[in-house]
């Protein structure tokens, strides 16, 4: 069996589908030694600087025989013009050689006589259309549609995104299988000795809440600063009347209200905005807060409250899309427009220890739920049944 991966987000995106890409393909091909993998990505123009996660490809490629890499030398916008804006017939197998199988991490295929498996992430760019680029939003809304229609599996994140297919885009609910995103064995408590050092060398205050995430308006960061400036931090136990608020995420679009709130809402010196956090230190920044906060208004999964739970990190987080299938028992929920619920959560845990003590073993339990290397077997068990079912069709499949 010969298995071509659309690896474009593993080698060019730091975050969200970025890191779900490499972590799922990288515990598969671990599972897999006996079928034949090509990881294909958009590796930019001849001369123009790599992908920045291409030491990941090539660490791949090393460590596992039976995988090689091809690279496609244009960077991933013309590509996607290419495939799926001006759906030129060039199938991938042009550049790999006969595939049996295409796996799509991120939403689409690449034209190809193979079956075809495709991940879709969220809906978000239909449920809240306003918080979405409107390019972006436009490019899925056409694409996303022909992929699934085209799609021998589909695989959805949660099944709040199963149930958003089905609503939105008429999908029946039997055509989807859901295979969670997990969390990797680094996301785990740590001592201080392994912390402080990164604390120091971030510049990171003694008692902080968390926000991990893309800063844009899906995330409702505004909403989240509202919540924190109604915090008295002379109030809380610890006494000493200092409490920061941490933003780790790189900005991502209509980002400008965030940074006018903080000045409006008079926080400059209690909010230290972080950009994106090396993959490394991550874990650590978890295990540092006191709190994790996740307000966002639309997941279909969402990585960063299952990671904070996997480092013991208390979390609050919002009651809707798939949170609360995230989560379980194991965070404080509040409606992602009410402030003031969102304020009281988050002041509850910072003053109450028991709770914190119950919800950080809750959460350990809940993220051990989510293991990379269950998703991955998940997925072989689809190309198994995608390579039996095929085998005879091969031949005489069109380009899709």
């Amino acid at each position: 069996m010969h298995v071509g991966i659309d690896f474009t987000a593993g080698a060019w995106q730091g975050a969200g589908i970025g890191r779900y890409t490499r972590e799922l393909i990288s515990a598969i091909l671990a599972q897999s030694s006996t079928i034949r993998f090509t990881l294909f990505y958009a590796a930019g123009f001849p001369g123009a600087s790599p992908p920045p996660y291409l030491h990941e490809v090539q660490r791949l490629c090393t460590s596992h025989p039976h995988t090689r890499a091809v690279p496609i030398p244009l960077p991933p916008r013309r590509l996607t013009q290419l495939w799926h804006r001006l759906r030129l017939p060039l199938p991938i197998e042009w550049l790999t050689g006969p595939l049996d199988i295409v796996h799509a991490p991120d939403f689409v295929a690449p034209p190809t006589r193979a079956r075809t498996l495709v991940t879709i992430h969220d809906l978000s760019y239909m449920v809240h259309p306003e918080c979405a680029v409107p390019g972006v939003a436009a490019f899925l809304r056409d694409a996303v549609p022909r992929a699934l229609q085209r799609a021998d599996v589909i695989v959805a994140d949660s099944e709040s995104t199963r149930r958003d297919l089905h609503r939105l885009l008429n999908i029946a609910p039997e055509r989807v299988s859901v295979v969670y995103p997990a969390v990797d064995e680094r996301f785990r408590p740590l001592p201080p000795d392994v912390c402080e050092p990164v604390r120091q060398r971030l510049r990171l205050p003694s008692r902080f809440v968390l926000f991990v995430g893309t800063i844009e308006p899906r995330k409702n960061l505004v909403r989240l600063l509202e919540a924190f400036a109604r915090i008295d931090p002379t109030t809380l136990p610890d006494g000493s009347g200092r409490l920061f608020l941490v933003i780790a995420g790189r900005r991502g679009w209509m980002y400008q209200p965030v940074f006018e709130a903080i000045e409006r809402l008079s926080l400059r010196d209690r909010v230290q905005v972080l950009d994106f956090v090396a993959d490394s230190d991550l874990p650590i920044v978890y295990n540092l807060a006191q709190v994790f906060v996740y307000p966002s208004i639309y997941e279909g999964f969402g990585l960063p409250p299952l990671e904070a739970l996997a480092c013991g990190t208390p979390v609050v987080t919002s009651d809707n899309s798939s949170l609360p299938e995230v989560v379980g028992n194991a965070a404080l929920l509040a409606p992602a427009d009410d402030i003031d619920a969102l304020s009281d959560r988050i002041a509850r845990l910072l003053s109450d220890g028991a709770l914190r003590d119950r919800l950080r073993q809750a959460g350990l339990e809940q993220a051990q739920r989510f293991r990379w290397e269950a998703s991955a077997r998940q997925i072989i068990e689809h190309y198994h049944s995608l390579s039996t079912g095929a085998s005879h069709e091969a031949s005489t499949r069109a380009f899709r």
